[in-house]
């Protein structure tokens, strides 16, 4: 029997699930067994889970699940080094170059273990099945619109916390800009994630300049990014992505004054933003890259947990069809997920 371990999200400010007590219900009707661990912070409670069904498991009692269960979460889990004998479906980030998703890689060696990533969760023409992107875009622009707003106050950007819907988050934008209309440019605009930032920036009054794979394709540089107040980057870093913001942009004119990163990939090879290197947080969500103008940098790496049920619930649909497959994981997305990780695999040494 396929055996499916919904485990608590051990990340600070992680509210979010990946299936939903309905999709719960789908699964055990299946012949498939869930068990979901408590969480005191899951933006759905546990109890809607034991309803229709599911077995209810301590807090980060995965480590103990049987060999044979598929742990399932979205963000990390605890990066202390130990074995992993398990296969889990997670975000790993491990596959671009990343010194955690490194150490990650060397946990499943060392244990045995299997990633299925869920970046990496394709169709047969290779695009991703399920995403978090439209949220990700939308707060992100959110939250990058509150730091222009704060640096043109004059006081440091503040810290963010969820809101309980896309109205409250967009009504506090409008009200943060008090009528100022900065221009913005996303990169990535036909794409999920760009649609997003595109769809708060256009709903809070601002004109947006849409580019995608045409306006990119001849490699930069992109000496229009510059040229506005904000800019989105919406492009997940991979090998082959041009540079969008090089690491001088600081010493010419500009007009840019907050960066977006919402792909937020600052450590990999491949990153397309150079003028900074590390994530931002919910406690700072902007870092200075520049000064006189001033220009900061948004990238929080955990975005759509800022509207955790809205950005839940458009995921766990998305992801429904999929998971009820994994009665066959060695086919379908699944089996190529697991050829991601059989290539990175062996290249890791221990």
């Amino acid at each position: 029997m396929t055996h499916i371990w919904v485990r608590a999200e051990s990340r600070e400010n992680e509210e979010r699930v990946g299936v939903l007590p309905e999709g719960v219900a789908a699964l055990i009707a299946l012949g498939v067994k869930v068990t979901v661990e408590k969480s005191a912070t899951r933006v759905i409670n546990t109890a809607d889970y034991e309803a229709p069904g599911a077995t209810i498991a301590p807090e980060g009692s995965w480590v103990d699940a049987p060999e044979d269960a598929i742990i399932f979460g979205l963000k990390e889990i605890p990066d202390d080094g130990t074995a992993l004998r398990h296969r889990h479906i997670m975000f790993g980030h491990a596959y671009k170059g990343q010194p955690a998703g490194q150490r990650l890689l060397a946990r499943f060696k060392a244990g045995g273990g299997v990633l299925y990533d869920l970046e990496y969760l394709e169709n047969t023409d290779g695009r991703r099945v399920a995403a978090f992107g439209y949220w990700a875009g939308y707060a992100g622009a959110a939250v990058s619109v509150l730091a222009y707003a704060a640096q043109q106050a004059g006081i440091p950007c503040p810290s963010v916390k969820t809101w309980p819907s896309s109205k409250a988050m967009r009504n506090d934008v409008k009200t943060a800009l008090a009528g100022a209309t900065p221009n913005a440019m996303v990169i990535g605009a036909l794409g999920r994630v760009g649609t997003g930032a595109s769809d708060l920036c256009e709903e809070v009054g601002l004109t947006v300049t849409k580019w995608d794979m045409a306006e990119t394709a001849h490699g930069g540089p992109f000496p229009e990014v510059l040229d506005h107040t904000l800019f989105f980057n919406c492009i997940l870093a991979r090998p082959g992505t041009p540079v969008f913001v090089p690491e001088d942009a600081c010493n010419g004119p500009r007009r840019l004054r907050v960066i977006g990163d919402i792909a937020c990939d600052p450590d990999s090879d491949f990153s397309p933003i150079k003028v900074y290197d590390q994530v931002t947080s919910w406690e700072s969500p902007v870092t200075r890259a520049c000064d006189t103008p001033s220009l900061d940098v948004m990238a929080i790496d955990n975005l759509p947990s800022l509207m955790p049920r809205e950005s839940s619930e458009d995921f766990a649909a998305q992801l429904l069809p999929h998971l009820k497959t994994l009665t066959e994981i060695d086919q379908g997305v699944w089996g190529r997920a697991k050829t991601y990780f059989d290539t990175h695999i062996q290249k890791v040494t221990t």
